[in-house]
C-alpha cells in the first residue's frame, strides 16, 4: 500500500520553522497549503488525512482565511477523512465542530507536564504524564459535542477527539531550535523568557520527544482507516459483480 496522502494546512505565517518540523515528522506524502493566504485544496477527498499546523492568529480574530479555513476543516471533518490539529489546529478544530475557544487571561509556554487517561489510539505508548513543548494564550474552553477530553494539564485541555478528529495544543513538532525561536519571540517579561530558555535542555527535549509519538499513532489511525474503506469498496465491488 502507498504512503498516505495528508493534506497539511500551514497556519504559521511564513515561520520557516513550520514546514520543516512537519516534512520530518510526519511519515508520508504531503500536500502544503498556504492557509493564510487562503490557499485551501478544492475538496479534502484526494486525502488520507489532514493536518492543521500551529499559527500566530486567535481562531476569533476578524481575519479574512480563518472562517474559509475552518469551514473546510469542518467538511473534510464531518466526511469523515481523519484530521489532527495542532495548537491553533487544535482550537480551530474545535470550535469548527462546535466547541468553544477563548483568551486564557495568561500564558502558558515551556517544557511542561501533561496527562492523558490511557485509553486513546492518540496517546499509545506514551505514558500518562509526558513532556511537551507548549505555548499558547487561548484554549479550548469547551470541546465540541459529542467530544472525549483526551489529555489536559492545570492550564488547559491539551487533547481531544470527536470522531475521526483529534487535536492536540501542545507542540509535539517542536525542536530546540523552535523552542527557542518562539520563545523570543513573545512579548513576556524577560525574566519568565529567561526562565523558558534555561528549560530548553537536552534532557528536557529528550523527555518531549516521547509526545512525537502521537504522529506515529495518528497516522496508523490514518492508515486503519484507508484500509477499512478499502475493503468495504472492495466488498462492495464483488458484491455488484455477482449480483446476476
Amino acid at each position: 500500500m502507498s504512503r498516505p496522502r495528508i493534506a497539511v494546512l500551514n497556519a504559521a505565517h511564513d515561520d520557516a520553522h513550520t514546514p520543516r518540523n512537519f516534512r520530518r515528522e510526519l511519515d508520508a506524502d504531503l500536500a502544503e497549503f498556504d492557509a493564510n493566504a487562503s490557499e485551501l485544496p478544492p475538496s479534502a477527498e484526494p486525502f488520507d488525512g489532514v493536518v492543521v499546523t500551529g499559527s500566530r492568529s486567535s481562531v476569533y480574530w476578524d481575519e479574512q482565511w480563518i472562517e474559509p479555513t475552518k469551514a473546510w476543516v469542518r467538511e473534510a471533518a464531518e466526511a469523515g477523512i481523519p484530521c489532527l490539529g495542532v495548537c491553533w489546529g487544535h482550537q480551530l478544530l474545535a470550535e469548527a465542530l462546535g466547541g468553544e475557544v477563548a483568551a486564557m487571561g495568561e500564558y502558558e509556554i515551556g517544557y511542561r507536564e501533561i496527562s492523558h487517561g490511557g485509553d486513546s489510539v492518540l496517546f499509545d505508548g506514551i505514558d500518562e504524564r509526558f513532556t511537551a513543548f507548549t505555548t499558547h494564550s487561548d484554549e479550548v474552553a469547551a470541546v465540541p459535542p459529542g467530544a472525549d477530553v483526551l489529555a489536559e494539564n492545570d492550564y488547559s485541555i491539551h487533547a481531544f477527539r470527536k470522531d475521526r478528529a483529534f487535536g492536540v495544543q501542545f507542540h509535539p513538532e517542536y525542536d530546540p531550535e523552535t523552542a527557542r525561536d518562539v520563545t523570543l519571540g513573545k512579548d513576556l517579561p524577560d525574566e519568565r523568557i529567561q526562565r523558558v530558555l534555561d528549560g530548553i535542555t537536552e534532557e528536557n527535549y529528550a523527555a518531549a520527544c516521547e509526545a512525537k509519538i502521537v504522529f506515529e499513532n495518528w497516522l496508523e489511525f490514518v492508515e486503519d482507516v484507508r484500509a477499512s474503506a478499502d475493503a468495504d469498496s472492495s466488498a462492495g465491488s464483488a458484491g455488484s459483480a455477482g449480483a446476476d
